[in-house]
This record gives C-alpha cells, structure tokens and sequence, in this order.
C-alpha cells in the first residue's frame, strides 16, 4: 500500500489532471440518460471529486489548499453550464462534490499518517 501512495505522490499532477479532465468530459457530454450503472448521481460526484483531491491532499503542493478551493470553484462552473448541452444542474451535485473533496483530503490526511507517506516540502 505504501509504494502505491509514494507512486500517487510522486506523479500526482499528471493524475490529478486526468481526473480532472475526465470529470470534465463526463459531466460535460451530453447524453438522453444517465447510464445503468450501480449507485446513485450523488454517490458517483462524492467518489469522482475524492479521487480528485486525494493526489493533492496526498503530496500537498504549496497551495494545495487553492487548489481545492479552485476544484470548488470548476464544480459549480460546470454545473451552471450543463443545461446549455443537454444535462442537468443541480446545487446537490456540487455539494456532493464539495463533501466528495473534503473526504479526499480527509483519507489522504490518514494516508501520510498510517503509511508514513511524506508530503511534499
């Protein structure tokens, strides 16, 4: 478990970035339904944004903090521009969202705890 957290550490913007965009994508893509998939909207924005943050929470840049400030922020963009292709927004997504990235910072704090994972300096 500890050499996947040093790997996450190590290469967290790349990660963070792929996440990000992949979120982008997806909230952004219209679509006539939501898939069939287990869980409910507000479970799969929760896990999206957590795997967001925990990278950053892990290795913690120097603005890490901005920087999750920032991930509010492109939340409630994207909410504001999904009726305008086809989708929906909706203030609960981005409170999913925002206690999504509480809990990624939260695990990712418990991580450098348990496993002895260094920020960075």
């Amino acid at each position: 478990m500890g050499t996947l957290l040093t790997l996450l550490s190590r290469f967290w913007l790349a990660i963070t970035l792929l996440i990000l965009l992949a979120i982008t994508l997806l909230s952004l893509w219209p679509a006539d339904g939501l898939p069939s998939v287990p869980g409910t909207d507000k479970t799969h924005h929760f896990i999206a944004y957590a795997g967001l943050m925990f990278p950053v929470a892990l290795r913690q840049p120097k603005y890490w903090l901005i920087i999750g400030m920032f991930f509010i922020g492109w939340s409630g963009a994207i909410e504001l521009i999904q009726p305008y292709v086809n989708r929906y927004g909706e203030w609960l997504d981005m409170l999913a969202n925002s206690t999504g990235l509480l809990c990624g910072m939260l695990l990712a704090r418990m991580a450098t705890f348990f496993f002895d994972v260094k920020p960075a300096n």
